[in-house]
């Protein structure tokens, strides 16, 4: 007889879900959206000994390692991304699903401690950034493990609960944006203001693994664990037995067990084929999403800007803050509505619709530039171009991340959770490594 599963109190492990969501992207988008504070420290001193000319020089000169810092961030956390989300489909196997988020947690939290200290201790231009690159790989890896491992966890639930680490990780950039807001208007110097910043970051790391330390105690969670464990256990012995042709002899269990690895890689081609598609999508909606934000929506200038505050707060407002609202709210849409469904042609047609905005964006002011001419003059082509632009990611993104581990069977929605996270990490990756062709055609 079936046993009825228990109701999510208080939707509790929902909210677990969605804070540990947050603290999977809060790392990547506090060290995104700082870029300010880091392009400050590795102006050339050449360039700024001048006081009266300091903003005009440091705008009409960059120094190399100012320059690249956007692309080659997005580089460093997207590779590292990518390898890490092939790993932990390894690792699931091999490290308990504990000691991977905890780990993953706590080697994050102390990456902020460090980072933050950093705001304190006085660097030339190119150590500092070799030092910013290191810790980029560092979060970003880890961040990967926890992010594979997250939706590996959420495949063993009901759909509607992969829709809070979505949520989770937009609302990421958006508290990132909104904390950077806030620094520059408290008036601080930008050390200052970065160093309550990262502080902030460590915080809410804190708090998501203090989030994972109550998952595994509450009832609902409990029940489908204890599930997919029984599943487990039901498909071993027909799985050995099938391979022995019911000997029990010692030396075909010892052939059986050498032949459990292939067996392994042949469930999980198994699964792919189910779930391809939407694979490819979602990887397609990063790539294209990644290829274009921040390299290229980061370095739009105002045209309405004469000096004043608007140009201060164009970039953290109208391209960061605006970008994480509206993924925000595409991600968080998906819990009341999800059409298309996984089935219908308009789901891929739209994603495959969304590689317009590249070039939308490379037309509107984007400075430097060397080849192409500016047609989207006005601030506001860019804002709505934006809004369009994150809630499509965000909507879209999620929708093929829900329908992917209830493409298979219940008890292989753990491993389709991790193949789709693979897939997402490598949009992330292809996007990143894109980003340097899109802004070299500017």
């Amino acid at each position: 007889m079936a046993v009825s599963s228990p109701r999510d109190k208080y939707s509790a492990v929902w909210l677990i879900f969605f804070m540990l969501g947050l603290g999977t992207l809060l790392p990547w988008n506090f060290f995104m959206t700082a870029t300010m504070y880091f392009t400050s420290r590795l102006k050339d001193s050449s360039l700024v000994d001048s006081s009266a000319n300091q903003t005009e020089a440091a705008g009409e000169h960059r120094s190399v390692l100012e320059a690249k810092f956007n692309n080659v961030m997005t580089l460093c956390a997207m590779l590292p991304l990518l390898l890490c989300t092939c790993l932990n489909s390894f690792l699931l196997s091999l490290v308990p699903q504990r000691v991977r988020v905890m780990g993953s947690l706590l080697v994050i939290m102390f990456v902020f401690i460090v980072t933050a200290i950093i705001v304190k201790i006085p660097m030339e231009p190119l150590p500092f950034f070799s030092v910013t690159m290191v810790k980029i790989v560092i979060i970003n890896s880890f961040g990967a493990i926890l992010q594979g491992s997250l939706f590996g966890m959420a495949g063993l639930l009901p759909a509607s609960y992969t829709t809070p680490i979505m949520s989770g990780q937009g609302l990421a950039g958006s508290f990132a944006a909104f904390a950077m807001i806030c620094a520059i208007t408290s008036g601080s110097e930008l050390r200052d203001a970065a160093f309550g910043y990262f502080i902030t970051a460590c915080a809410v790391i804190f708090l998501s693994a203090l989030s994972y330390i109550l998952l595994p105690k509450m009832e609902f969670f409990q029940f489908y664990q204890e599930k997919n464990r029984r599943q487990r256990s039901n498909e071993e012995p027909n799985s050995i037995s099938l391979m022995n042709g019911e000997s029990t002899d010692a030396a075909d269990a010892a052939d059986a067990a050498a032949e459990q690895p292939k067996q392994q890689n042949v469930s999980m081609m198994r699964i792919f084929k189910k779930i391809w598609l939407l694979a490819l999508l979602v990887c397609f909606t990063f790539t294209v999403t990644i290829g274009t934000f921040p390299a290229i929506t980061a370095d739009t200038k105002s045209t309405l800007a004469d000096g004043g505050s608007w140009e201060l707060y164009f970039i953290p407002v109208s391209c960061f803050l605006l970008f994480n609202l509206c993924d925000w709210g595409g991600r968080s849409l998906t819990a009341v509505c999800m059409w298309p469904g996984k089935d219908s042609a308009i789901l891929p047609v739209s994603i495959v619709c969304r590689v317009v905005f590249v070039p939308l964006f490379m037309l509107c002011n984007v400075q430097p530039r060397l080849h192409l001419p500016i047609f989207f003059h006005h601030d506001g082509f860019f804002i709505v171009f934006m809004i369009l632009f994150a809630f499509s990611n965000g909507y879209l993104a999620s929708l093929c991340m829900c329908y992917g581990p209830k493409n298979v069977l219940p008890h292989e929605a753990e491993t389709a959770g991790s193949i789709m996270a693979f897939f997402l990490s490598l949009g992330l990756a292809l996007g990143a490594a894109i980003s340097f062709i899109f802004r070299a055609l500017v």
